[in-house]
């Protein structure tokens, strides 16, 4: 099944890696959009507590994760493996400031590595990190050139920095306008059809 029509169904199995107060909301609203989603994260405790449907993000109801995780449409792991599994990916990992005032973005390289080793046809990865202009295309894009696949056609690759404020009641994810910039138009067009799903507007371009 073509990855459009899966998104459109609410069939394609979407990833999370980084369960912070950015990557476990984003999972949280695609589980209740319907989507099975699968979080990942390094901290083994996140994990154990997602898995136990115990919340740890004051934005998230208590119940809410329950429900998910119980229903069978949310689960996580520390296990990389996975993404073989999945149809798309959001990068959701801490991008902490450096001595010199700069994003460090070890998490995300580890990241990218890590999707490297498993990444496949038809595979949509979206970076929602903070970072700077330049990130997606000379550091990821390199990246996942290596493994021979082409991006737009083989596999996409997004960005859409991520639009959360945390402990904000007004605006969720839903209603607060995404932005998002694909390296081709075809990753805009999967990128922007998949949000679509849980954002009420977005913005898109190349």
């Amino acid at each position: 099944m073509p990855l459009d029509i899966k998104i459109e169904k609410k069939k394609a199995h979407i990833g999370v890696i980084g369960l912070g107060y950015v990557g476990l909301p984003l999972a949280v609203e695609f589980a209740k959009a319907g989507f099975p989603v699968t979080g990942i994260d390094v901290d083994e405790s996140k994990v154990a507590a997602i898995n136990a449907g115990e919340n740890y993000i004051p934005d998230i109801a208590d119940d809410t994760l329950q429900t998910l995780v119980s229903s069978g449409n949310m689960r996580a792991t520390t296990d990389m493996d996975n993404i073989a599994d999945l149809d798309a990916v959001a990068i959701c990992v801490p991008t902490p400031l450096s001595k010199i005032g700069d994003p460090d973005i070890s998490y995300i390289i580890a990241a990218v590595d890590g999707i490297n080793q498993h990444i496949h046809k038809d595979l949509l990865i979206i970076l929602e990190s903070t970072t700077y202009p330049g990130t997606t295309r000379e550091i990821m894009f390199t990246s996942l050139e290596k493994s021979g696949l082409t991006v737009g056609k083989d596999y996409y690759l997004c960005f859409s920095p991520e639009r959360i404020d945390p402990g904000n009641e007004k605006y969720t994810i839903a209603n607060t306008p995404k932005v998002i910039g694909g390296v081709t138009a075809a990753c805009t067009k999967l990128g922007a059809l998949l949000y679509d799903q849980i954002v009420d507007q977005y913005w898109f371009g190349q």
